[in-house]
């Protein structure tokens, strides 16, 4: 049978993996229970007959030293998001075939999204703990921009097909044709800032993107529209926002930051038009067994001989989040 190991720390791994995953990867091999403690040194031992490698957040790095104690290692399932952070040029030199779980952990971050757009637009957060009416522009007919049309970009535009909003769509590797078929308009950044309503960012964490929205572009948002961030606070020149923020012409959801939590006493914390939620888009609770899932749906396809859903390929690595 092919040997498994599941291996990333104990406190993360209940949280991912709930008993029928467990059963699910010892019907399919022979299982190594690596979860450990403190460190992936405490386990690597036990890795040497292993195939497969199961992990989540908190998995050791695939990097020379660590391929040495896994000589037959042929694929690696992530029940988590991004593998940036994990996966190294010496995985890619020895055919190993990584696998994430990221379309899983956009689902919830696009519904995080969609629930922020529809409350801001009912100017939800102002009317908190007030006894009579105020105006507010509803949701029909407002405009949506969304800011790549990354996998969470693309869920959150499936989700908006459901209601009666129009959607700007800025990502320079989208065609007219491909915005078309989105069902989306695509405009550049300038135009997408200063006609949505709702500007929601969703664009990779680069080092080229580093503060791709500016104070010139959010000095083109209109009055009374709201800026939407479950990317990365890097993306954002947050002097630039405060300023926008301050003068309480614009609104904000901030589900990160840079630095990540806000410094003590950042105004992020006490701005009446700012809401700030501590990275809470992605999956939690339930919506993680979902990863736990893929992933082991993804091996079940590689050892099938099937194509895999989310092969992260050296190419792709690189224009990922």
């Amino acid at each position: 049978m092919t040997t498994i190991a599941l291996c990333a720390p104990k406190s993360i791994t209940q949280s991912v993996f709930a008993p029928q995953h467990f059963d699910r990867l010892a019907s399919i091999g022979t299982l190594i229970d690596a979860r450990f403690e403190e460190s992936a040194a405490e386990v690597l031992d036990l890795l040497a007959p292993a195939e497969l490698f199961v992990s989540t957040w908190g998995m050791p790095v695939i990097d020379a030293a660590f391929l040495q104690k896994m000589p037959r290692l042929r694929g690696v399932f992530y029940a988590a998001g991004t593998v940036k952070g994990v996966a190294t040029p010496d995985m890619y030199a020895r055919g190993i075939v990584i696998s994430s779980a990221a379309p899983m952990n956009a689902i919830p971050v696009a519904e995080y999204t969609m629930g922020v757009i529809l409350l801001s637009n009912k100017r939800f957060w102002q009317h908190m703990h007030r006894t009579t009416m105020m105006a507010a522009p509803g949701n029909y007919r407002r405009t949506v921009g969304i800011i790549g049309a990354s996998m969470v970009g693309r869920e959150v535009i499936r989700l908006l097909k459901s209601y009666t909003m129009d959607v700007l769509l800025y990502d320079p590797y989208v065609s007219e044709e491909g915005a078309r078929e989105l069902g989306v308009t695509k405009v550049d950044l300038p135009a997408l800032m200063s006609q949505s309503d709702i500007v929601s960012l969703h664009a990779p964490n680069l080092p080229t993107l580093r503060h791709m929205i500016n104070g010139e572009l959010l000095t083109k948002m209109k009055d009374g529209a709201t800026f939407i961030n479950t990317a990365r606070g890097a993306l954002v020149d947050e002097e630039a926002l405060l300023r926008e923020l301050q003068s309480g012409r614009i609104y904000a959801v901030l589900d990160v930051t840079d630095p990540e939590p806000p410094v003590d006493g950042s105004p992020f914390y006490s701005l009446p038009n700012v809401v700030y939620t501590p990275h809470s888009a992605g999956a939690m609770g339930q919506e993680c067994h979902r990863l736990a899932d893929f992933a082991i749906d993804e091996l079940e396809r590689f050892l099938a001989g099937q194509p895999l859903q989310n092969a992260v390929t050296q190419e792709a690595l690189a224009r990922l989040a």
